[in-house]
């Protein structure tokens, strides 16, 4: 009998069909690909022609890191799109823990938000119907995983399981704080632990929905030059495990990757954003309960938009989208021209909108907001560009809407301000470079910096001494390592995001506002903005 697999990640709560397509290299036609509608449809039209039963799963981040119509409501219309896509269960990626496990447990098990209520008048959020998985995430206080580790499906009466795996770094890439009542387990060795407990259940055929990926030269459905993280552990995973959904990347692929029997298995993975599905075929034994290697076949599907658009998910959309239009359309201020700080990209260099986001954290903490001198903030964490020519919401050419300043700054961290020396400052920009395994396929993560900052960075000096001496100027004046600066930044660096451990070694720490309604404000102060210059010379 043939089990069909349709393959899901990185979703972000991407509902509208307003996604570029893949890169040319992973699509050379770069055929407009993407929107919940398309994907509706899509996976409607794999799940007819299968011969046999299918089941849709999907790697993690479906949630976190979203588009402004899902984010601005604490991403309960992507949990209600991924229902309607009949989605069966996924693991649990980096972005679901964004705004900790508090908020996970609510976004899978249901309940109005604690401070934002209830968005539907008299509704109170269900829950997720799919069911999210996370084997080597477990709590400090007994050992027990936050959310189940696996689920067995009966197909035809065959056992099928699902181990869901985390990213083992994500405590490096969230708020510390949110996730402090948790460990993040190695995930060769979970994932093998759990195996084997589905082989003693008698569960045979077992698919591994792992939420780390790796990086691939070639188009989209093939698998060229694979590297990363998922190579070494495709290579070390049990046997018994017979193919891998991957995903965090973002790159799509379509690999066979030899376990530590040297037989071949698929590891695939579907882009994000919901612009690719990976079909995946099995052929199960109905005697053995085996799945039939060689007859294995895999396949990744663009989400084009030449077919019908579902009317379920155009409903969930058009509710949505009227809910969020009032605020969706403030004009906050405006640009003279764009400025650019897509972080898809390389986070590993000084972007012009990461440093006015620098800017706003500075004016969101500086005199009596808490003294700042100066403020740094990550890259990564800066999502979007400001186009001057982007109209979203019927605005003027050069005027940022809310949900333009929205797509910027999409995780709702806070501002704080702390005490650090100026030893401590260059400690920190010495952090933006570090090879370690939980930076993985990213070992430069650049820091944004306020206006009147500057210093040097020398990348052919070793680890830890790529500051140049003596370059570290604020306002033309060199900082003295020995002193104490006052710097405001997000909480999620002040509590060590991103392997920033340094900041939490500041002193006196005060809170801030939102990141974002602190961006609107600086908008709406300045007034005019314009893309500032270089303030990092060599980085």
């Amino acid at each position: 009998m043939q089990l069909r697999l349709l393959g899901l990640n990185d979703f972000h709560g991407h509902l509208k069909a307003d996604d570029p397509p893949l890169s040319r290299r992973q699509d050379p036609s770069q055929t407009p690909v993407g929107g919940v509608e398309y994907l509706a449809t899509t996976l409607q039209q794999l799940r007819a022609s299968a011969p046999g039963s299918t089941l849709t799963v999907a790697a993690g981040d479906l949630i976190g890191g979203s588009t402004f119509i899902s984010g601005l409501f604490q991403d309960e219309p992507a949990v209600e799109a991924l229902d309607a896509l009949k989605l069966d269960v996924s693991s649990v990626g980096n972005h679901e823990f964004d705004e900790g496990t508090t908020e996970l447990l609510r976004m899978q098990y249901g309940g109005c938000h604690p401070v934002a209520g209830c968005f539907l008048p008299g509704v109170t959020y269900p829950g997720a119907r799919f069911r999210w998985l996370s084997a080597n995430v477990v709590q400090k206080r007994d050992g027990m995983t936050l959310l189940p580790a696996y689920e067995v499906r009966d197909v035809q009466g065959v056992k099928v399981g699902f181990i869901g795996m985390t990213l083992e770094a994500t405590n490096t890439l969230v708020s510390p704080a949110g996730v402090s009542t948790v460990d993040f387990l190695d995930e060769v060795e979970t994932a093998n632990l759990y195996a084997r407990a589905l082989v003693r259940q008698g569960v045979k055929s077992i698919i591994v929905l792992l939420h780390e990926g790796g990086l691939q030269t070639g188009a989209y459905n093939e698998c060229a030059g694979i590297s990363g993280p998922v190579a070494d552990i495709a290579a070390r995973l049990d046997p018994e495990i017979d193919a891998l959904i991957t995903g965090h990347t973002h790159e799509p692929y379509i690999c066979s990757i030899p376990g530590p029997d040297g037989q071949p298995r698929p590891v695939t993975s579907a882009a994000s954003y919901g612009r690719v599905v990976t079909e995946l075929n099995l052929v199960l034994n109905r005697s053995s309960g085996n799945v039939i290697p060689e007859r294995t076949t895999a396949f990744n599907h663009l989400v084009t938009r030449t077919v019908a658009k579902d009317p379920v998910q155009t409903a969930i959309i058009t509710k949505w989208n009227a809910m969020a239009a009032p605020r969706a359309a403030r004009v906050l201020g405006r640009i003279s021209a764009d400025i650019t700080g897509d972080a898809s990209g390389n986070r590993g260099i000084e972007t012009p909108m990461a440093d006015v986001v620098a800017d706003s954290i500075l004016f969101g903490t500086e005199g009596a907001k808490g003294g700042a001198q100066l403020a740094l903030t990550n890259v990564g964490g800066v999502r979007a560009s400001l186009r001057a020519g982007t109209i979203t919401n019927g605005e003027q050419p050069g005027e940022v809407t809310y949900e333009e300043a929205y797509l910027v700054l999409p995780f709702g961290n806070l501002l704080v301000s702390l005490d650090l020396t100026g030893d401590q400052i260059r400690q920190i920009l010495e952090e933006q470079y570090q090879p370690v395994p939980a930076r993985g396929a990213r070992p430069m993560l650049a820091l944004g910096v306020s206006h009147g900052f500057t210093y040097e960075w020398d990348a052919t000096r070793p680890q830890g001494s790529r500051v140049v001496p003596g370059s570290m100027k604020l306002h033309g004046v060199p900082l003295d390592l020995a002193a104490t600066y006052r710097v405001g930044t997000l909480n999620f660096l002040a509590d060590g995001g991103d392997l920033f451990t340094t900041f939490t070694q500041g002193q006196n720490r005060l809170g801030g506002p939102e990141d974002l309604e602190n961006l609107a404000a600086y908008l709406g102060a300045v007034g005019l903005l314009s893309p500032p210059p270089d303030r990092v010379t060599g980085l």
